[in-house]
């Protein structure tokens, strides 16, 4: 599996590239950011954010884009820009028919570093093992992308399992649901036992 990480950020939008599969070592394919100027039009820098996005997409055929999940700060300009850089990196996907997946901070930073609370710094040094780099990459955003690539290659096999065993009861409930639905049907059709006595003494 290949799987583009992309942690969003308005300035700079950290990309990272990892294949593998669960339980065997990940290799690193890529790993960048793309960066629009601060006192750039917001249309021009989101217009860079998506030509930058697409020229990975480009290089790397991934075949999954896993994204960081936008969640509530205490800065409410800097969330705005991240969830426009999110949209803009799963509209590049999708357009391409490629699964776009969000996990969270805390989800990704758990799977990576067994912590749902570590920082920056830790999970740096966890990509850095995991994938067997020299150094963690720079800046952190780029880490971050990484680390949401491998999350996603680790957590996978689990939630397809767990959606399997989801559909898999929903046939179950399904089938169950027509079963007792033939039975009323054939009981409605079935003449009461006062009817046939009246139709045989008529």
């Amino acid at each position: 599996m290949r799987v583009l990480g992309v942690d969003p950020g308005l300035t700079r939008c950290g990309v990272g590239v990892v294949e593998g599969v669960a339980g065997r070592p990940l290799t690193m394919r890529g790993v960048g950011v793309v960066r629009t100027p601060p006192d750039a039009e917001l249309g021009h820098r989101l217009v860079a954010i998506e030509q930058g996005i697409e020229q990975w997409l480009d290089e790397h055929s991934p075949e999954v884009l896993a994204v960081e999940r936008v969640f509530s700060q205490h800065n409410v300009r800097t969330v705005m820009g991240t969830a426009q850089a999110s949209a803009v990196a799963m509209l590049c996907a999708s357009r391409r028919g490629i699964p776009v997946v969000l996990h969270t901070p805390s989800e990704v930073k758990a799977a990576v570093t067994g912590s749902g609370r570590a920082d920056k710094a830790q999970v740096g040094a966890m990509v850095t093992r995991l994938l067997r780099l020299d150094a963690p990459p720079k800046p952190a955003d780029a880490a971050d992308a990484l680390a949401l690539a491998i999350c996603h290659i680790w957590r996978a096999p689990a939630q397809n399992r767990l959606q399997q065993a989801v559909a898999q009861n929903r046939l179950q409930q399904a089938v169950a649901q027509n079963r007792l639905q033939q039975a009323a049907a054939l009981r409605a059709a079935k003449p009461s036992p006062a009817a046939a006595q009246k139709g045989r003494t008529a």
